[in-house]
């Protein structure tokens, strides 16, 4: 049950990204400076964690091999 609310979480922050700014579906408007982008780096954030979950870690492929 664990696995499949993370699923959907991760689902839900991919809809958000992939969502128009057309308003339709927007927590912060991007027009406030600074603050309007909080919420798309907040659902990148949550990507990323769900990612890490399932054994994606996204971050650690871009890091140097030693």
């Amino acid at each position: 049950m664990k696995k499949f609310g993370i699923f959907l979480l991760g689902l839900l922050s991919v809809i958000y990204l992939l969502n128009p700014t057309a308003g339709f579906f927007e927590l912060i408007p991007d027009n406030i400076p600074i603050i309007g982008n909080l919420d798309e780096a907040a659902a990148v954030a949550l990507l990323l964690m769900c990612l890490r979950y399932f054994g994606y870690d996204l971050p650690k492929i871009f890091t140097p091999k030693q």
